[in-house]
């Protein structure tokens, strides 16, 4: 009877792992949405001007972003609407309208950040200039956006990215950290003197407006029965998994980004930081040798291309939802929200002269739009009439009200640099 019981636990434990392997998915998407080439600037600067004095914004980042995507997850399961069509059902009509324009201002600004990254490395690859590379770009993932290509090489995509992620993990291990100063930096919240643009930047390249709308739309890809209490409550369990795996390894890749700009491109004292991805490739020189850039660029048009994806799924998603309809890139609706988000974007890069500044001042602009974002999401989830039984608890919205509040506190900082 003992051999049975044991063998009976092992089965179970075997049936809960697979179970979770089949759910994951939906968080790792959304981890490529913000380890992006925005997120690759954001933090470059970060260690590069800073040393690691700002790592701690990486920590809250990623803490306050399990509990918001966790969130927006759960409106997804339990209404099986997005966050953009909630918005549209359950709030005044020129309110949504006012919040969802803002949302599409940060799904063009998120996508302009990823064109641009993917055009910085076609520059650095095959030197084909930033404007004509963007326009590239924009037609590459627009083929993909309409024939469904992308799904036929995401796998292969996330797997490049994910490898170069775990090429900075491998590097911070051979590399000369100042351990005790990291761990230090982590911790203990900084304001060094000219830092808070890149706070800003590092918050909006982490916690994405746009990964918000995009996370409560793609969970619906799994199909359940809403009416049964016991499937809501187990795709609640494993998306949580799901969403805090994911993001555990997007802080462990943005850290290790950080901590090698710092140890590689800051010079102390000097506040300077670096301004160009091209040098940025030199952090991969450890591991890599003389074909660091090379790589460098590689990973980072793919990261382009992948993350240029996301963004007009979101911008797809957002848009529709305006008119209360989910995400399919076969209705008028969702086409439109592609090409407003995609085309706009690229038209911006023919007028940015400095392309790195580019990057990080998109992400900064993510971060003052997410304020509303996360107030709208707060609103919903709250709400009885929209979540039922499933609403937030008043412990869950407090932490969320806090996160707000802090979101909003730094965004009035700026203002005051």
């Amino acid at each position: 009877m003992k051999r049975k019981s044991k063998n009976q636990s092992k089965n179970q434990s075997k049936n809960k792992t697979l179970n979770f392997l089949r759910y994951l998915g939906p968080g790792l998407l959304v981890t490529v949405g913000f380890i992006d080439p925005g997120n690759w600037a954001s933090n470059i600067a970060a260690g590069s001007g800073f040393g690691y004095e700002l790592l701690w914004m990486v920590t809250l980042s990623t803490v306050m972003l399990i509990v918001l995507q966790h969130n927006a997850a759960h409106l997804g399961i339990a209404t099986g609407l997005c966050l953009s069509e909630a918005a549209s059902r359950y709030m005044p009509r020129l309110l949504k309208d006012l919040i969802l324009l803002t949302a599409m201002f940060a799904a063009v600004a998120t996508a302009m950040a990823e064109i641009l990254g993917g055009a910085i490395a076609l520059q650095m690859l095959f030197h084909i200039p930033i404007r004509l590379g963007s326009i590239l770009i924009l037609v590459l993932v627009l083929f993909c956006a309409f024939t469904n290509a992308y799904k036929r090489i995401e796998k292969l995509i996330i797997l490049f990215v994910s490898l170069i992620g775990f090429s900075f993990l491998f590097e911070v291990g051979i590399a000369k950290i100042d351990w005790r100063a990291a761990v230090v930096g982590w911790v203990k919240p900084s304001f060094p003197s000219g830092s808070m643009p890149v706070i800003l930047s590092v918050l909006g390249a982490v916690v994405m407006p746009h990964n918000l709308f995009l996370h409560s739309e793609i969970i619906q890809s799994r199909q359940w029965n809403l009416e049964d209490s016991s499937v809501i409550e187990q795709q609640l369990k494993y998306e949580f998994k799901d969403t805090l795996f994911s993001m555990i390894i997007g802080w462990a890749i943005n850290s290790a980004m950080i901590l090698m700009a710092a140890a590689t491109l800051y010079q102390n004292g000097s506040g300077k930081q670096v301004d160009d991805l091209t040098v940025a490739g030199k952090m991969l020189s450890p591991l890599l040798g003389n074909a660091a850039t090379v790589v460098f660029a590689l990973a980072l048009l793919l990261a382009g291309i992948s993350s240029s994806i996301t963004a007009e799924m979101a911008g797809g998603t957002i848009f529709s939802g305006i008119f209360n309809q989910p995400y399919d890139i076969k209705t008028k609706e969702t086409k439109r929200g592609v090409l407003l988000t995609m085309i706009p974007a690229a038209v911006i890069i023919l007028f940015i002269r400095q392309p790195f500044e580019g990057l990080v001042y998109s992400q900064m602009l993510l971060a003052v739009q997410l304020p509303v974002t996360i107030f709208t999401q707060i609103y919903l989830t709250s709400s009885e009439k929209v979540m039922g039984k499933y609403a937030n608890s008043r412990r869950l919205n407090f932490l969320l009200l806090v996160i707000a509040v802090i979101v909003t506190g730094l965004n009035i900082a700026l203002l005051f640099v």
